[in-house]
């Protein structure tokens, strides 16, 4: 199967700006589906990236949108549910209008962004159950018409992510204590690169058709030592009070409430499912997983590169 034109819908977020660079550098035109082209004209200094304006909760609408595409891929996801983004409708209802779409414009490559331990039946929280139903409608729904492959990452960081950029804000604002719920919950964070680099491999790989991939580093830290990390990376003295459980329901009760749900009670449950892979496929599509180290000090503010994450494992605490 040769791709030469790609259609990305969530192609202007974190993953999604990464993807679309590493996609342009290889000579594939990107084609990235938006409700707000005027906000994201940066993503046109890469060659053969073009923005389009398409509704997408109308098949006919992002039809048009695939016309004339190799493969689809879909990185569009939420953490929290707001105003009228919920869950059901953003990794459900949003995957059977992409399959539809698809099927009417004749498109027969689907790769979809799913997440690690999602499960219809058995996820922890509604995020992780709906994620689960999405990659399920993804490969039952299309795979009769097309190729689907689906991805699910541990947490993804990078240039502009949303862990250690986050703890480094909250970090920076807080005074010498800090209260973390959930701080024995685990992870196993993967570049940004190396997720971009699996979605290519496997785009035109026949070997992947009907694949569900894990992808995770192979390095497991707990949330604390995350943090911990973060803190010294920064070059901030603060101590890390992890929360018992019934303080981490609380505050997941009461943040939930504040703009933004900075902390909710679905995130609470989400990370009652340890965010590490039983076999990671990232071996299995031929990438060497990036450590932290090698990327995270780089885009951290006044990085103090004496920071190790194994130095805090045995205190805890930040020096």
């Amino acid at each position: 199967m040769s791709i030469n034109r790609i259609t990305l819908l969530g192609g202007s977020g974190f993953v999604g700006s990464h993807l679309v660079a590493h996609l342009s550098n290889r000579g594939i035109a990107c084609r990235v589906v938006t409700r707000h082209p005027q906000r994201h004209r940066q993503l046109e200094v890469n060659p053969g990236c073009h923005l389009m304006r398409a509704d997408l909760f109308d098949s006919r609408s992002l039809a048009d949108a695939f016309e004339g595409s190799d493969a689809v891929i879909n990185l569009i996801g939420i953490l929290n549910e707001q105003g009228g983004q919920t869950f059901r409708r953003m990794h459900v209802e949003l995957v059977d209008q992409i399959v539809e779409a698809c099927q009417l414009a004749g498109v027969k490559r689907l790769l979809h962004m799913s997440a690690l331990h999602a499960n219809e039946a058995q996820g922890s929280s509604r995020y992780l159950r709906s994620k689960g139903e999405g990659e399920n409608r993804a490969h039952t729904h299309g795979g009769a018409s097309m190729a689907v492959t689906s991805f699910r990452p541990s947490v993804i960081f990078g240039p502009c992510d949303g862990l250690f950029n986050r703890f480094a804000g909250l970090l920076r604002l807080s005074p010498l204590l800090f209260p973390l719920a959930c701080p024995q919950a685990r992870f196993a964070p993967v570049y940004v690169g190396d997720v971009a680099k699996a979605f290519a491999r496997a785009l035109e790989d026949p070997s992947s058709f009907d694949r569900h991939y894990d992808l995770c580093s192979p390095q497991v830290y707990s949330l604390r030592e995350l943090v911990a990390y973060t803190a010294a990376t920064l070059g901030l003295r603060r101590y890390i009070i992890g929360l018992g459980d019934l303080s981490s329901r609380l505050q997941a009760h009461l943040l939930g409430h504040l703009p933004g749900k900075p902390f909710s009670w679905d995130n609470y449950l989400s990370l009652q499912t340890d965010s590490v892979c039983d076999h990671n496929d990232l071996e299995t599509l031929g990438i060497h997983p990036t450590p932290i180290d090698a990327v995270v000090p780089h885009y951290l503010a006044h990085t103090d590169h004496r920071g190790r994450l194994n130095r805090y494992r045995r205190t805890g605490l930040t020096p």
